[in-house]
């Protein structure tokens, strides 16, 4: 709603926006940020996992994985609708949806990529 109300913005402008800085905000919260905001009984094994690590204890296809998971999908399908499948902003949408999608893989499971945030 605030995308909308800055005049220079069209409608596909405001959607694409909505759904990188969703999954942006998403895979920084979820895959960057390691640790946990508390203190924990876990004796600092939580301190190298991600929070979608820590999640369920690690088990896959949970309700709460399957939700967050099944969310940038939902976004990601809306934006392209509204954005009547324009290519540049298909592209956009679709790079940003695969960069949220495959961390989220079960075989990404406490791998770092390059070794990108591995301490």
């Amino acid at each position: 709603m605030i995308l909308l109300h800055i005049p220079f913005f069209s409608i596909p402008v405001v959607w694409t926006l909505t759904n990188v800085i969703h999954n942006l905000a998403m895979y920084v919260f979820l895959h960057t940020v390691k640790g946990t905001p508390f203190e924990t009984p876990d004796q600092g094994k939580a301190r190298l996992l991600t929070h979608w690590e820590q999640m369920d204890y690690g088990l896959q296809f949970t309700s709460s994985r399957k939700f967050l998971s099944i969310s940038p999908i939902v976004l990601y399908l809306l934006a392209s609708f509204y954005t009547k499948y324009d290519a540049a902003h298909f592209l956009i949408n679709t790079a940003s949806l695969l960069s949220v999608l495959l961390p989220k893989l079960p075989q990404f499971h406490g791998v770092r990529v390059f070794g990108i945030n591995k301490y």
